[in-house]
């Protein structure tokens, strides 16, 4: 079959060779190792507890999914998105954005307005994917929030510092971006974070400046959120990718 021309069904995933489909696309995907790699157990059971896993199918095939947990926010009930993955056969075709607005619809009919998600902030194309396209603001940063990265191993690694998502489901910013709308601020942006342009090729290349680079924008978003301001949009460049940071106020 085409895939160009296949139809994408969103649905739950809910039998065992589901879930261990969901398995093969962590190791496709991300080239995780055993050890990081969430089980069919994990999956079993989370959605027992309140959570589900839609899967975005192509016919018969599961091309890609997003895991979400239940989760609180004080007395709240929030969610947690765990996970995501996109076969990368099927990748830039906006398969990542009906399996995320799935997600939000399918936790609005749940009465959950939250959901909250991680990225690694020198991923370029993530920080346009969450902030541009799905409208979530950023206020954390997590200094090595998983532990040392399992990559390099024989050169120390790179710590996991992450981004928190946060996404206000009904709110007016996430509702104008599920519309095709940009949801960056009009106001000028009372700071910016510039990050490498190809953050896994100075990895590759030179483990020692990604760190100091890591470091540089670690102390900037850490400067940025003690001053209240909030992260919420991102300038894609060839040279010069940046975050950019608005005073609360200016948000809408």
């Amino acid at each position: 079959m085409n895939r160009a021309q296949t139809e994408i069904v969103i649905r739950e995933c809910a039998t065992i060779e589901e879930f261990d489909r969901c398995i093969e696309l962590q190791r496709e995907v991300f080239g995780l190792p055993d050890l990081e790699v969430s089980p069919r157990r994990h999956l079993i059971v989370s959605r027992y507890a309140g959570g589900w896993t839609l899967g975005a199918f192509a016919g018969d095939l599961l091309v890609g999914f997003v895991h979400h947990l239940v989760a609180r926010r004080g007395a709240e009930i929030i969610g947690y998105s765990h996970m995501m993955a996109v076969h990368r056969d099927y990748q830039n075709r906006g398969i990542g954005a009906q399996l995320k607005w799935a997600q939000r619809e399918r936790a609005l009919s749940e009465g959950v307005r939250f959901i909250k998600w991680t990225w690694d902030p020198m991923q370029a194309r993530n920080a346009h994917f969450n902030l541009n396209r799905l409208g979530a603001i950023v206020r954390t940063y997590a200094v090595n929030f998983y532990g040392t990265d399992y990559n390099m191993p024989e050169r120390g690694g790179i710590d996991s510092d992450r981004l928190f998502a946060e996404w206000e489901l009904d709110s007016a910013r996430v509702e104008r971006a599920q519309r095709g709308e940009d949801p960056t601020p009009r106001a000028q942006p009372a700071a910016e974070i510039v990050i490498p342009p190809d953050w896994s090729a100075l990895v590759r290349r030179d483990a020692d400046a990604a760190r100091r680079e890591q470091r540089r924008v670690r102390a900037e978003f850490a400067e940025a959120f003690a001053a209240g301001l909030v992260c919420a949009g991102f300038l894609r460049d060839a040279e010069r990718p940046r975050y950019l940071l608005y005073c609360a106020k200016d948000l809408s």
